[in-house]
């Protein structure tokens, strides 16, 4: 019997023994690959469908998320209204998506519903229509969106620090236009789904408390689509020659959206997982050097934040925030400050110790859950990275040293790689 009058001894997290738990991998008739995580109390289910039908596929800008936002536009059967109705009826909830790589539809579900929303699903897949006036009003609705967002300097500049740093012709750097919706053709959209969709590939990915018979259901639905090879197009990066961009926006704003960033090897690369406790010292959560100068002692931001992009094929290192636009010269003096201190000055245990067990706190949610579990598997999965990626992950925030972390910056944190940003 637990002793109540005994305080429990406190663990850090960075002491926790974690361990992932495995999925169990089904392929359906038809070869697709099927993850699915057993897990949870509640009768509840989450399914992705993930298709190669992201935008480095297409060869016309907005198409691939077109035609991803359009699937539940209407079918043969029902119409967009329809479709809504009867999934919104079972409180089910279905969510499209379009990424660089991938575009799908994900289901959240009570158990009991499948058998009405299998066969919906499998209907907005195989059978959309793309009504022509579904995609005027989508066109119309998403300019006025666009219009709106321009005048955003934050907005502005997350379009821009990623054309100057891939190219604009790059799918990573690629960025919509008014003219580029009023390009958009039905015809077009048709062709994009039958050539990824229809005759695409996709996989499954599912989370939550699993019946016995979910995968046998699976395979009567989706197990007799057609599956074909999709391969990946080579892209050419090509980053902008200049580095500094000062860009006027709004004449009456007030703050400035700042961006400074650099091109940095994928998660392949034995330098990404040191580079992520690096990063997290730098500026990667609340009490990291950059918001304990220029937020708490400067007060030039409220907010200010570096990350690793997370991009299949590359990434890239990002610090963004926002400030009065009289400091925003300040605050870019002071990012470059505390580059020159992390690679100059190793970091203190304390310090490193702080982030050690701020970092493994975020793993133990990252596990929390079958929702959550299953994203951090699709994530290896996606990324063709084993399961050992995982533990060496926890390896190498429990021993890097400060002697690494500071090599490290001085490869990769200098100023001069950096592009920099202003939007006013």
């Amino acid at each position: 019997m637990i002793d109540r009058q005994k305080m429990p001894p406190i663990v850090d997290a960075v002491d926790y023994q974690l361990e992932l738990k495995p999925y169990a991998h089904h392929q359906l008739a038809n070869g697709v690959d099927v993850y699915m995580i057993d897990a949870g109390a509640e009768e509840v289910l989450q399914m992705e469908w993930l298709y190669k039908a992201g935008n480095c596929y297409e060869s016309q800008n907005l198409i691939a998320a077109t035609t991803n936002y359009l699937l539940r536009a209407g079918t043969t059967q029902h119409t967009a209204y329809d479709l809504d109705e009867q999934i919104d009826y079972v409180g089910a909830y279905v969510n499209r998506g379009c990424y660089n790589q991938q575009a799908g539809l994900t289901l959240h579900c009570l158990n009991k519903h499948i058998d009405v929303l299998l066969p919906l699903i499998r209907e907005v897949l195989t059978d959309s229509i793309f009504p022509a006036h579904e995609l005027l009003l989508y066109q119309q609705n998403m300019k006025q969106r666009l219009s709106v967002n321009l005048r955003k300097s934050d907005y502005v500049a997350g379009r821009l620090i990623d054309a100057y740093l891939f190219g604009e012709d790059h799918p990573y750097g690629r960025y919509s236009s008014p003219a580029s919706f009023d390009l958009l053709t039905r015809e077009a959209i048709l062709a994009f789904y039958d050539r990824y969709y229809l005759h695409g590939h996709f996989q499954l990915f599912v989370a939550g408390k699993i019946p016995a018979d979910l995968l046998k259901k699976l395979n009567r639905y989706f197990g007799d689509l057609p599956i074909h090879k999709t391969d990946l197009p080579i892209h050419t990066i090509c980053p902008s020659v200049q580095k500094k961009f000062n860009i006027q926006n709004d004449p009456a704003g007030v703050q400035g959206a700042i961006r400074i960033a650099r091109p940095f090897p994928g998660r392949h690369h034995p330098d990404f997982l040191p580079a992520l406790v690096l990063n997290t010292v730098f500026g990667g959560f609340f009490g990291s050097r950059l918001m304990n100068n220029i937020r708490e002692e400067k007060g030039y931001t409220y907010g200010i934040h570096s990350h690793l992009l997370n991009l299949q094929q590359t990434s890239a290192w990002m610090i963004s925030t926002e400030a009065g636009k009289e400091v925003c010269e300040a605050t870019i003096k002071e990012v470059y400050a505390e580059m020159n201190r992390i690679c100059n000055e190793p970091i203190s245990e304390e310090e490193l110790n702080l982030v050690r067990n701020y970092m493994m706190g975020g793993l133990l949610g990252d596990l929390d859950g079958p929702f959550q579990l299953i994203a951090r598997w699709k994530n290896l999965i996606l990324n063709d990275l084993p399961p050992a990626h995982f533990y060496r992950t926890i390896d190498t925030i429990r021993t890097v040293k400060a002697r690494q972390l500071q090599e490290l910056a001085q490869r990769y944190l200098n100023p001069s790689d950096f592009y920099e940003l202003v939007v006013v």
